[in-house]
């Protein structure tokens, strides 16, 4: 599925540096979307934007590095660290030595010693700062400083270079893992290799060993300057690959794409485990078990609650198990039958007339306690975590100047103002909701549903019915971002469906009627060869294939860019 992070995710025991990467995936994520980078895994990149944008300016990072290395070794005050750093300044020393002999290996003459670009110079000037001791709120290293103070400049140092090595090494790597092993003819492939090389990898992982023991003695504050200098470093090295110039045109951004004038998009969402990393159903059943019972102004009990907390929070559970079970056992009766060669949405479509009962069936033995207070559901939804990134992605699509865009929240949620409230905040008002809602009697909820989107058929419906009513003008873009079983259809029928997470009865079910996934990234790389073969960049839908995303930081850099 999408992105890999080499070496592996952080757990409870991920150290200092570790921490600190798993901050800024959506950093390196841009990184790796941009036009630089996907032109250079698809093999077009203009070879002489590499050349004098990336390769000349190698020779200005190595450089900055060993000074850096070298302030850093005299820093340290542990001899087997001073060692250790020194080996790490020996290593990026080869390096420099080996450059133009290595550039040469990858196919290529190296162009006239160049200075280094505007952006080269921030982040080495910034790298060289840091390693002299001139940290903002840090005193500067002199002679009366002491062993402890001139360590603390050594992490500092160590944790400004660290970012720049995995960045390199894990976008090396992703596009490495697209490239034919057995196709030489890759203009790019040599040097995907040596910076995706386990030798490359090593000293990429020896800079975050090394940031890890130097951070264990630094107080909370201190870290939290180590936190900040990392950051920057890696908005620093992110901005050298998203500005670099190049000549051809490319599908990413898709916003950069299409002509302004053209350019309408009409983006659809589910909202449970795609906006969200909780389903809407247990937020609304933990409001119903807290509340109750409730009592009315007179201190006597209303007629709608008729059950205690802990009864409510049982029948809720037995509730949730029974649904799991009957769902699965739904899915399974689904696959059971024998499944296809090719491509059948129609075969799709018939077949999920029976979770379309399976819903009806559950949402008629939801309990019909009420209620729920209006303004508490306000207030949970409010305080209701999003998925990182989810929120931000709309905030840049409703303040994007050049983009028509129409907005849609299509979903199975019992209540439609949970899902309004969730985005109340930062003018993403102009979301359209399409759900179920709740009946109140005075802001109190009387248990029942007005149930209008409740199966994978009515989604569907309510999907072509926005389509219907859509302005025509120009040339629309239906995009559908969705994660579960329900969403199949509407992400099969938009113009790029975009599935979000991991959800095994979604692959399965689509496995059996022969829908292909993609992870988004590969096609992108796909579509920017077909591309550069003199093919259209426009996007219309490809009948049967989804793309697949790990995170929203992976949507945002497709549609809008870093």
């Amino acid at each position: 599925m999408g992105v890999v992070v080499v070496g592996g995710g952080g757990g409870e025991e991920a150290g200092m540096a570790r921490r600190l990467w798993n901050q800024c995936k959506s950093e390196w994520i841009h990184a790796l979307y941009t036009p630089f980078f996907l032109s250079m895994a698809s093999g077009d990149l203009d070879s002489q934007s590499f050349l004098l944008h990336c390769v000349s300016q190698d020779v200005h990072f190595l450089k900055a590095f060993v000074q850096a290395f070298e302030l850093a070794e005299d820093c340290a005050d542990d001899d087997d660290d001073r060692i250790a750093i020194k080996k790490l300044r020996k290593r990026v020393k080869e390096m420099l030595k080996n450059h133009d002999s290595l550039v040469r290996e990858w196919g290529f003459e190296l162009p006239e010693e160049s200075a280094p670009n505007v952006r080269t110079a921030k982040y080495t000037d910034f790298l060289l700062a840091t390693a002299s001791g001139k940290v903002e709120g840090e005193r500067v290293p002199g002679k009366i400083a002491t062993p402890f103070e001139r360590t603390k400049v050594a992490a500092y140092t160590l944790g400004a270079i660290a970012p720049f090595m995995k960045l390199y090494a894990s976008i090396s790597r992703e596009i490495l893992d697209l490239l034919d092993p057995d196709d030489g003819s890759h203009l790019y492939k040599k040097w995907v290799e040596h910076y995706s090389s386990p030798s490359f990898e090593a000293l990429a992982l020896q800079t975050e060993e090394m940031v890890d023991k130097l951070s264990v003695s630094l107080t909370g504050e201190e870290l939290e300057v180590l936190e900040k200098l990392y950051l920057q470093a890696m908005k620093l090295d992110v901005h050298c690959f998203s500005s670099q110039p190049i000549v051809q045109k490319t599908i990413v951004p898709l916003s950069e794409l299409q002509e302004p004038s053209d350019c309408q998009f009409t983006i659809f969402c589910d909202f449970d485990m795609t906006c969200t990393a909780v389903d809407s159903s247990a937020i609304l059943a933990e409001i119903a078990i807290i509340t109750a019972p409730k009592h009315d102004r007179n201190g006597s009990e209303t007629q709608l609650i008729r059950m205690s907390s802990a009864d409510l929070r049982n029948t809720w559970g037995v509730l949730s198990t029974q649904y799991v079970q009957e769902y699965d056992q739904c899915i399974e009766n689904i696959i059971s039958s024998e499944g296809v060669e090719k491509y059948n949405y129609e075969g799709l479509s018939k077949a999920l007339e029976q979770l379309a009962d399976f819903e009806k069936k559950a949402n008629s033995r939801v309990i019909q306690s009420g209620g729920l207070n209006l303004e508490d559901i306000n207030r949970a939804g409010h305080r209701l975590s999003l998925q990182d990134g989810c929120r931000g992605f709309f905030q840049k699509i409703v303040k994007h100047e050049n983009l028509k865009t129409d907005l849609h929240i299509l979903s199975y949620c019992w209540c439609g103002d949970l899902i309004r409230s969730s985005f109340s905040a930062g003018d993403l008002n102009v979301l359209k909701v399409h759900s179920n809602e709740l009946v109140y009697e005075e802001s109190i909820s009387t248990g029942e549903i007005v149930t209008t989107v409740e199966s994978p058929l009515e989604k569907l419906q309510a999907f072509e019915d926005v389509l219907k009513d859509r302005d025509t003008d120009g040339q629309p873009l239906t995009i559908y971002v969705g994660g579960s079983v329900g969403d199949l259809l509407c992400l099969l029928k938009a113009d790029i469906g975009i599935v979000f997470g991991s959800s095994p009865s979604l692959r399965r079910l689509g496995d059996h009627f022969g829908v292909s996934f993609i992870p988004l990234y590969s096609g992108l790389v796909k579509k920017q060869r077909e591309f550069a073969e003199g093919g259209s960049g426009k996007w219309r839908r490809l009948p049967g294939t989804l793309y697949t995303v790990s995170s929203w930081a992976e949507i945002q850099a497709f549609i809008l860019g870093s």
